[in-house]
C-alpha cells in the first residue's frame, strides 16, 4: 500500500517541479526582454542624435 502512495506522489511532485521550472524560465525571459528593450532604445537613440 505504501508504494502505491509513493507512485501517486511522484508524478505531481513532477508536476510542481516542471512548473516552478517554467515560472522561473519566464521571469527570466521578461528580465532578458526588458533588456533588450532598453538596449535597442539606446541603440535608436544613438543613431537619431549622430544624423543631427
Amino acid at each position: 500500500m505504501a508504494s502505491a502512495s509513493i507512485f501517486g506522489i511522484i508524478p505531481i511532485l513532477f508536476m510542481l517541479v516542471l512548473g516552478g521550472l517554467g515560472i522561473y524560465c519566464l521571469i527570466l525571459f521578461i528580465q532578458l526582454a526588458q533588456r533588450g528593450i532598453t538596449a535597442l532604445d539606446i541603440y535608436i537613440n544613438e543613431k537619431r542624435n549622430r544624423n543631427y
